[in-house]
């Protein structure tokens, strides 16, 4: 059953996003779009609340239970990104907004995006690891927790994969192709122009 709603719940995010987009863009009626879009927290809540019912019921915390944990984790962390992002293209699309902003491709400002992106991750997986830190305070030491530790695990590497990344451009910064004098690029290499 928490499989089904967290599938349920993803879909619904995305339901809910397009018709709160289109609502707002599409049909000019903003007030009602925003309604839309604000009812996506209340799918995690519900997720959450049924989670919780479920592992006071009796159930045995499978990754089930981690599942859902991580799913309300990631919602909290690239959710509102995400809808950011649709926001910007169906505006420009829709709406004669401007086009959206391409992420820096060089140097510090690439870096600093890296690490705007990489926040985002941690926050996700740090809500997923106290959600799942609750769950094995919750079921104590009735039951078996170690699908749930097994989450917070996995949680653990996506936060250094992430920290690597950024950190890799920033101590490895892209440097922009230097431009000839009809605007290419040149480039100065080794092995340049053979």
């Amino acid at each position: 059953m928490i499989v089904a709603l967290v599938i349920a719940c993803e879909v619904a995010f995305w339901v809910l996003l397009a018709a709160g987009l289109a609502f707002r863009y599409v049909l000019r009626m903003p007030r009602t779009g925003l309604a839309l879009l604000l009812c996506e927290p209340l799918l995690e809540a519900v997720l959450f609340a049924v989670t919780a019912i479920d592992l006071r019921g009796g159930a045995e915390p499978d990754w089930r239970h981690g599942l859902a944990a991580v799913y309300i984790g990631f919602t909290v962390g690239l959710g509102h990104s995400t809808i950011r992002w649709a926001d910007a293209r169906v505006a420009h699309r829709f709406a004669g907004g401007p086009p959206p902003v391409r992420p820096p491709r060089y140097g510090t400002a690439r870096a600093v995006h890296e690490w705007r992106v990489a926040a985002r991750w941690i926050l996700a997986s740090a809500v997923a690891l106290a959600l799942l830190q609750g769950a094995v305070w919750y079921v104590g030491d009735s039951g078996d927790t170690g699908s749930l530790r097994a989450w917070q695990q996995r949680m653990l590497w996506v936060i250094g994969v992430n920290v690597v990344v950024a950190a890799s451009y920033t101590l490895f910064p892209k440097r922009e192709p230097k431009r000839g004098a009809g605007g290419n690029s040149v480039d100065t290499g080794p092995g340049a122009g053979t």
